[in-house]
Order: C-alpha cells, then sequence, then structure tokens
C-alpha cells in the first residue's frame, strides 16, 4: 500500500512540473509577443536666444579704386611699381614720350579737349557729391545727438541709439568716398590738361617726357601695363586703392536678399584672424545676376554689400579679394520657445511633434515661427520644459509606449 501511494505521489509530481514547463513556455511566447516600449531620443523645449541669419561666402574689395590710364599717344617707359606698393598723391607713377606734335592731327586734339570737358564736368557731378554727402552726415549727426538725449531721458530703445549711430558712420564713409571722387576727378583734368597743352605746343618743363602722377594716397593693386611700349590714350596702366577701405561683396540668392535691409548686422568668421569682425549691411545692389551653382542649376543672386564696424587694428591683416564667410543677422530675439528642427514634422496643412507624456507619446499640433535650420521657434502648443522626440521614426505613433534610448 505505501508503494502504490509513493508511486501516485511521483506520478502528481511528474505531472505538476510538466504543467510548470508549460505555463513557463506558454508565459514565454505571451511575453515575446507583447509590445515592448519604443527607444527614442528626447530633447527638450527650452527658452533661449534665438537668431535668423543667411549664410553665404562673401569677397573683400577696395571700396575706392582708380585706374591710371595713358592721357596721350606716345611711347612709354616701363612701370617699376608693384602691386602693394605705397604711393603719395602727386607721386610719379609712369613716364611716357608723346607722339610728336606734327603727328597730332585735328581728331586727337579734339580727342583732347573732349576728355578735358568731359573730366570738368565729372568733377562738378563730384563736388556736388560732397556737398549732398556732406549735408546727410551733418543731419544724422543731428539725428544722433537728439537720440542720445531721447535714450538718456528712457524715450527710446538702445536698438533706435544704435541704428542712428550706425547711420552717422555710414554718412560718414560715403563722405569720404565722396571726397576721393574729387580728388580723382581733379587728377583727371589735370592730367587732360596737361595732353592738351602738349598738342597745343604750350611751354613745358620736359617736352620730350610726361609724367604720370597718382591721384590719392593709396597703395598698388594691379599693374596693367608693366611692360614700356607704344599706347594709345586712354590704355589703363596702373588700378589705385586704398587698403584701408575694405568692404566685403557677398551674392546671396534674391529669395534671401529681400528679407534684408540696410543696416542688419553681420558677423564675419573664418577670415583668418582669431575672432568675428562686426559689419553692417550697406546697400543691396538693384540688379541681379545668374550663377550656375555648383550642381549645375542656375539661381538668381545679387551682391550685398557690408561695411567692416570692427576696428582696423583687428582686420589689418584683411586685402583686396580676400575669401571670408558672412552671416546677416535678419532677425533675433532674446527668450524665444524653441525645440531642435529635427523634432518637427509636417502633419496635414500645419507641422506637429511627438511629446513624452506618462511614457507614452502624444501628438501635439504646434504653430511654428522662425527657423534658422537647427532650431524652429514654438508659437502655440508646448510649454518649457517639454520632452519630444527627435527623429520621430515610423514606428511612433500617437499612443504608444516609449522610453528614452
Amino acid at each position: 500500500m505505501a508503494k502504490k501511494n509513493h508511486r501516485e505521489l511521483i506520478k502528481w509530481i511528474k505531472r505538476l512540473l510538466w504543467a510548470a514547463a508549460a505555463a513557463g513556455l506558454v508565459a514565454m511566447i505571451v511575453i515575446a509577443f507583447l509590445p515592448k516600449p519604443i527607444p527614442v531620443d528626447l530633447v527638450t523645449a527650452e527658452v533661449e536666444a534665438m537668431r535668423v541669419t543667411v549664410d553665404e561666402d562673401g569677397r573683400t574689395r577696395v571700396s575706392d579704386r582708380y585706374v591710371v590710364g595713358a592721357p596721350l599717344a606716345g611711347n612709354l617707359g616701363r612701370i617699376e611699381l608693384h602691386p602693394g606698393d605705397a604711393v603719395e598723391e602727386g607721386a610719379v607713377i609712369a613716364r611716357m614720350v608723346p607722339l610728336a606734335r606734327p603727328l597730332m592731327d585735328a581728331q586727337t586734339r579734339a580727342e583732347a579737349e573732349a576728355r578735358v570737358a568731359a573730366g570738368t564736368a565729372q568733377l562738378r557731378q563730384a563736388r556736388a557729391a560732397v556737398q549732398r554727402a556732406r549735408a546727410a552726415r551733418d543731419y544724422a549727426q543731428t539725428q544722433a545727438s537728439r537720440q542720445e538725449g531721447l535714450h538718456a531721458r528712457g524715450s527710446i530703445s538702445a536698438d533706435a541709439l544704435d541704428r542712428a549711430q550706425l547711420e552717422v558712420r555710414s554718412r560718414r564713409e560715403e563722405l569720404t568716398s565722396a571726397e576721393f571722387g574729387v580728388r580723382v576727378a581733379a587728377h583727371q583734368v589735370e592730367m587732360a590738361r596737361a595732353a592738351l597743352g602738349r598738342i597745343d605746343g604750350d611751354d613745358v618743363d620736359d617736352p620730350e617726357n610726361l609724367e604720370i602722377t597718382s591721384p590719392i594716397d593709396g597703395a598698388v593693386l594691379r599693374v596693367l601695363q608693366q611692360s614700356g611700349g607704344v599706347v594709345q590714350p586712354g590704355t589703363p596702366l596702373v588700378e589705385l586703392g586704398d587698403p584701408a577701405h575694405l568692404e566685403i561683396a557677398v551674392d546671396v540668392l534674391t529669395s534671401d536678399a529681400v528679407h534684408i535691409e540696410p543696416g542688419d548686422r553681420v558677423v564675419i568668421e573664418r577670415w583668418g584672424g582669431e575672432q568675428a569682425l562686426d559689419g553692417h549691411v550697406r546697400t543691396i545692389e538693384p540688379s541681379a545676376f545668374t550663377r550656375t551653382s555648383a550642381l549645375g542649376v542656375e539661381e538668381q543672386r545679387v551682391n550685398v554689400v557690408i561695411d567692416l564696424d570692427s576696428p582696423r587694428e583687428e582686420w589689418e591683416r584683411l586685402g583686396d579679394g580676400y575669401r571670408v564667410e558672412t552671416r546677416v543677422v535678419i532677425w533675433q530675439a532674446d527668450d524665444v520657445l524653441r525645440v531642435p528642427a529635427n523634432a518637427v514634422f509636417r502633419h496635414g496643412d500645419g507641422w506637429a511633434v511627438y511629446r513624452m507624456s506618462d511614457g507614452l507619446a502624444e501628438l501635439v499640433e504646434v504653430q511654428t515661427g522662425r527657423r534658422n535650420g537647427l532650431h524652429v521657434q514654438i508659437e502655440a502648443g508646448l510649454s518649457e520644459g517639454d520632452q519630444v522626440i527627435a527623429h520621430p521614426s515610423d514606428r511612433v505613433r500617437d499612443g504608444v509606449e516609449i522610453t528614452r534610448r
């Protein structure tokens, strides 16, 4: 009887073990088929400063340039100047021996008289431009003084005062450029009259040698006619300019240019120095042009001209034609609710994000504002500190369980 009971007990134990094994197998199958939380990357909606910029490469260039040309036909001596050489106003740039007067016909004399008349008219226009530039500068200085008083009383913002001071700097630069134009025009008239005097046979100190002088204090940018030889009237000889008066020309897409305004702040980077430079937009040229991109696509672009605001000592090693990278600030704000751009996606006719709520993905429609490529401004739909999913995959749906990767 005892042996029989023992065998029954063993039989029941085996049955229980088999039942437990079957239950464990079923449990593992059920667990294997249960949905698992989807691992995701989470980012935080935060209130930070944000700015939108137009980023393009640019080239420096001397703002005021002058090409010295041959005033008469004759035999030019070799020009000994080289690019980078400093020149003073009135310094001799080149010497030439004019053609003998018997070889100069009535047409040559008429052309010389026409150059004198054209130079005189240009000089009058340049002097009028100086008067306009001086009046604009005086008006800008008066307005800036008024703005300083209003700012001291708290009636206007610091931005308004900065714009007024920027206007004064711009008008001063325009006056300097206009005065440069007067010197150049006066030099052209002087050289044209000297050439006409040679044709008329007026007394000169050295009738066999005509000296061509510099109209400005500056430096040689390019020597256009290095070798000596016979040249015709108006042949370009040397290009002069003042390297201290640099500007930056940046060609941008016309679709970006419509958002840029004169006075916008510019950050100049990767120009070779240790720190970025400050500048501002002086003007947007009115005429666009077509350029083919590296991908072979024709683009409509327009030049934006930028003036440097940083002290000359910080960028004195920059020269004509140097490459720089520019960021034109078209919008900025200090307290903006923003999320990374990779968290926002199209949803219907608007935009949406997936927000983490109690371990679940919640689809939230948002109203977006400005974008800068890295971040998107959120105007409605989220609050500061909300956790949203970056790069949501096609496995993420509204209501699915998620976990931080």
